[in-house]
């Protein structure tokens, strides 16, 4: 029986980040892991292979609608598809062999197979159980199912068999309006897919900034992507290769179906903690399937963290990355910190969406006196350029001390954009201090400090 003082049940982002900070804290570690490469579901079949997609598309795109602008002239390419998923896979292949590296540099033993907890201090793979000072449940998420809808992983899909189509298809009905379903959306909408979104509520991308979803909606129906909002899909069936999708208006209970040869199955994700053995351990789980943690994420049974998409919270990779760092610090006796308040959230479409803290909508319900600082990107040089002028950057601030309290871009880069924000929110800047800040010129991050120019006199270029 092999002894560690963590093993960690998951090598994706959190899992595996989580290993590698606890091992350079000096901690013994393991990782259990029964996929045949490490990564989780991020690196093997979710962010990473689905931006090796949306790149190529993008590019395609590119080629088709703005090379002759530029004199760039001769045929658009033509898609060969399994090269396309050749080139998606051996970026999958770079990553998760880029993470056994780290491992093997970190001396951190994978254990292969899944694992289960039968005891406290106890973690069995397989046929051995092997001892754990602390164990870290880092087993993230799966689909959620939806009622009348059976995937089969050919025809109706999730987001893991639509990275791995066998070709591209005519027709694709996407089930849901959130991050995935318009990523993967807009890649086939790009390669010549007639793509409709089929939503429950009225507005897209839940949660989001209202003018960001309006705008974001408009600029996706521009791309050829239809959309039926406010839907409830009553059921999908499968008929000699093709599906057919029912749903019903909620605003007048009428009923429509959608026929199409491909429906991608997009309505959200749910923990994964199936075969864990939590409920005989007594470990308790909120109404929603999340493991309930406390402010050190450890469980309601001592000894036992857990982090990520097994918990609540928003379900993104750099989020499960923060915990699992924070969680190891703890586990070594150091002070582990999450800033929840400043984890941003993007949408790798293009354009780009990306936003951090607070939506206008949520400051008007706290009853927050705030201001708005708006900056489209057809006032920027570098956009211009390179056809990219729509959208804008959102900033909001304290209405009195001009704290920054969010932002909302819409536009190029703006995943990476976001992250002047993040910091200036991390440090407790006012939207003056962003503004005051030299940027180079032509950027597109000379739009952040624009913005941050209308919370005071006025922006320069608008």
């Amino acid at each position: 029986m092999a002894e560690f003082d963590v093993i960690v049940i998951g090598a994706g982002p959190g899992g595996y980040v989580c290993a590698i900070r606890c091992a350079q804290l000096g901690l013994k570690t393991a990782v259990v892991e029964g996929r045949d490469t490490l990564g989780g579901t991020c690196l093997n079949v979710g962010c990473i292979p689905s931006k090796a997609l949306l790149h190529a598309s993008h590019s395609l795109h590119e080629a088709e609608h703005n090379f002759a602008k530029m004199g760039l002239v001769g045929a658009a390419p033509k898609v060969d598809w399994s090269k396309m998923l050749a080139y998606k896979d051996d970026v999958i292949g770079q990553n998760t062999k880029g993470i056994e590296f780290l491992f093997k540099k970190n001396k951190i033993t994978w254990l292969k197979g899944w694992g289960s907890i039968p005891a406290q201090g106890q973690v069995k793979v397989g046929d051995e159980v092997h001892k754990a000072k602390n164990i870290v449940i880092a087993s993230g998420s799966e689909p959620s199912s939806l009622p009348g809808v059976e995937v089969d992983e050919k025809v109706i899909v999730t987001s893991t068999g639509a990275l791995a189509l066998p070709k591209v298809p005519e027709t694709m009905v996407v089930i849901g309006a959130g991050v995935i379903g318009l990523e993967l959306g807009s890649v086939y909408a790009r390669l010549g897919t007639k793509v409709t979104v089929v939503e429950y509520l009225e507005a897209i991308t839940p949660g989001m900034d209202g003018e960001v979803q309006k705008t974001f909606q408009r600029l996706l129906k521009r791309q050829g992507l239809d959309f039926v909002m406010g839907a409830a899909v009553q059921n999908a069936e499968v008929k000699k290769g093709k599906a057919s999708v029912t749903y019903k208006l909620r605003k007048d209970d009428s009923e429509a179906t959608l026929e199409a040869d491909c429906v991608l199955v997009a309505t959200g994700r749910k923990p994964y903690t199936d075969g864990l053995g939590l409920e005989a351990l007594g470990v308790e789980i909120e109404k929603r399937g999340q493991i309930k943690t406390d402010t050190h994420w450890q469980t309601s049974v001592s000894g036992i963290y857990a982090i990520g998409d097994a918990i609540s919270g928003p379900m993104l990779a750099h989020k499960a990355e923060d915990e699992g760092m924070a969680v190891a610090e703890v586990i070594a006796g150091k002070h582990g910190h999450v800033n929840y308040g400043v984890i941003p959230g993007v949408i790798y479409t293009a354009p780009e969406v990306a936003s951090v803290g607070k939506t206008e909508e949520q400051l008007k319900e706290e009853g927050r006196g705030y201001k708005v600082g708006k900056f489209s990107f057809m006032g920027n040089g570098r956009a211009k350029a390179v056809f990219q002028g729509d959208g804008f950057v959102k900033l909001l601030a304290d209405a009195e001390t001009d704290r920054v309290l969010g932002a909302h871009i819409i536009g190029p880069a703006a995943g990476d954009l976001i992250h002047e924000i993040c910091v200036a929110m991390e440090f407790g800047a006012s939207a003056q201090d962003i503004a005051l800040t030299c940027h180079a010129h032509p950027t597109f991050s000379e739009a952040v400090r624009e913005a941050a120019l209308a919370c005071g006199d006025g922006p320069i270029h608008s």
